[in-house]
């Protein structure tokens, strides 16, 4: 049975500089008018979910329709400036080598499981060259939902649909960097090795109740490890 791995990507395998919230700032003035006065907190959460949180913290009448609208405009203006992600940004360490150690594999199926709505967590990784290693049929987005959990599932089922394999909870597996990765991990269904490359250090993510913690990708035969290990459990 072979294991289906879920990469979380901003702060686990790059980071953009800040540049998201540049961008939701700019589309939120060109839609109001003005710039937010409040912003959400973004770590951990889904483009819908961050979306919606700005528009109500600032007051903005929230309609299914201008939601999307936003979201259109969103990827179209991450489309615009992908220069910046690797001008301003940066792949974090070991990333790059273990998607391509785990593409290799004949027992894993790697796609991503993102708080990026799709055409913003393809315009990442291709910027950045890492698309290659990853199935984005099989993965899920920002768009998915508003809550993390939600994505595991719908992750899993794209998986079963095209593979026609059943990819329970203990042969999926989600890396990430935020507690909120823990916690979609373990309410939608999945092991979870936990990277401490973000705002959350080591002690926050084990008490969250990842299954592995690592200090970053760095070392990529114990990446490797970690997550066939904790498939295994």
């Amino acid at each position: 049975m072979r294991t289906l791995v879920l990469w979380d990507i901003d702060h686990t395998l790059i980071d953009v500089a800040g540049i998201s919230r540049e961008i939701y700032s700019a589309v939120f003035r060109d839609f109001v008018g003005r710039l937010p006065e409040k912003f959400p907190d973004m770590s951990g959460r889904t483009d819908r979910g961050i979306i919606t949180a700005l528009l109500d913290l600032n007051d903005v009448p929230r309609t299914d329709d201008l939601v999307e609208t936003f979201a259109e405009a969103l990827a179209a203006m991450f489309e615009d400036r992908r220069h910046e992600f690797t001008a301003r940004g940066r792949e974090l360490t070991g990333g790059r080598a273990a998607l391509a150690a785990l593409a290799k594999r004949t027992d894993v199926v790697q796609s991503v499981l993102t708080g990026n709505m799709k055409p913003i967590a393809i315009c990442k990784l291709t910027e950045f060259g890492l698309h290659e290693f990853v199935d984005f049929e099989v993965g899920a987005y920002g768009l998915d939902g508003l809550e993390r959990p939600a994505l595991v599932r719908f992750a899993r089922e794209r998986a079963q649909a095209k593979f026609g394999e059943t990819f329970d909870e203990h042969g999926t597996v989600l890396i990430g960097d935020t507690p909120h990765d823990v916690q979609a991990g373990h309410e939608g269904g999945a092991r979870v090795v936990a990277v401490a490359t973000g705002r959350s250090d080591a002690a926050a993510l084990r008490a969250a109740g990842a299954e592995l913690v690592l200090p970053d990708l760095g070392d990529t035969d114990a990446v490797i490890r970690s997550i066939l290990q904790v498939s295994d459990e």
